[in-house]
């Protein structure tokens, strides 16, 4: 059998007669390897997430709103919008800017630049934390100096940006990275032979054709900017009321053993990290409609032919 005629075999409908199966394995083994998948996501998914809404709302619904709209969880909430609304923004700036030279130039450093992009995901945000106090605080690098003209960078929402911000980069930009390669330069060169300006090209072609990549890589980074914990817990002091992002507010609670505080407090979390699975699954499901349109249906066989021309 040929390679085509296998692969159009493969293609046939699960109803069609004559179809191939695409696995060979036993029923037996298929229902037994989508068990054990379903338990483990049981065990260390669908189980802990319970937990925490059982725990949040154990004590009903005027402890769970005591609990968020204390002045301090106010304050670890309002702390961690504000970081989040100062990371994402710069990432999705610098995040467009590498993926567009990366994906569209080529140039001396650029396997190097791409080696940096990916340089958060293979540091520890502990250590992250560490380099940041090193380099900004009181006896590090630039700690005299910053102490002279009275700016405060660790201790403070500056250094809290700053780590979230290290942290979260690489997401926009590997996301948008193989999205903009697989689209290829042809749109943007045909628009630039069209007297198109580089920046009119740039927000009328790139920006459009990469929008769900930018969206989803908007979503991963918000979502861990929110979440942040190791590096932040470096570099804020774990000052009550003033530095304490919403994970660390929660560390605090639990060490307290205001159990029920903690968990409701981490609840809003839980609800974060849904939103962002469900928004993450429009975007891909939005992207793959356009990336791959259904094709009209064919008019049946004798019907809607055109009437014939007159002899």
């Amino acid at each position: 059998m040929t390679a085509a005629a296998t692969a159009g075999a493969l293609a046939r409908r699960p109803g069609d007669r004559g179809a191939v199966r695409a696995t060979t394995e036993p029923a037996a083994v298929r229902w037994a390897l989508t068990a054990a998948a379903l338990a483990f996501l049981a065990l260390f998914l669908f189980l802990p997430v319970v937990a925490v809404l059982v725990e949040a709302f154990k004590e009903g619904l005027g402890a769970y709103w005591a609990a968020i709209t204390h002045p301090d969880a106010v304050s670890a909430i309002q702390l961690t919008l504000q970081t989040a609304l100062i990371a994402v923004p710069l990432n999705v700036v610098f995040g467009v800017a590498a993926a567009w030279a990366i994906a569209r130039f080529e140039f001396s450093g650029k396997s190097l630049l791409i080696t940096l992009i990916d340089l958060p995901f293979a540091v520890s945000p502990v250590i992250a934390g560490m380099i940041f106090v090193l380099l900004f605080g009181a006896q590090g690098a630039l700690g005299p100096w910053l102490g002279e003209h009275d700016v405060q960078v660790i201790f403070a929402q500056p250094g809290i940006a700053l780590a979230t911000t290290f942290v979260t980069f690489p997401f926009v930009a590997r996301e948008l990275i193989p999205f903009m390669e697989s689209q290829g330069p042809e749109e943007e060169a045909a628009a630039l032979s069209l007297g198109a300006s580089g920046w009119s090209m740039f927000f009328r072609i790139t920006l459009p054709n990469a929008k769900w990549g930018l969206l989803y890589g908007i979503v991963l980074c918000n979502a861990r900017a929110m979440g942040e914990f190791g590096a932040v817990s470096v570099v804020s002091g774990h000052i009550r009321g003033q530095t304490n992002t919403m994970p660390l507010h929660v560390e605090v609670l639990y060490n307290e053993y205001q159990f029920s505080a903690a968990f409701a407090v981490a609840s809003l979390l839980v609800f974060l990290a849904l939103l962002t699975l469900v928004a993450k699954r429009l975007i891909e499901r939005k992207a793959q409609r356009e990336a791959d349109p259904t094709p009209p249906a064919a008019a049946p066989a004798g019907r809607d032919q055109p009437p014939p021309l007159p002899s």
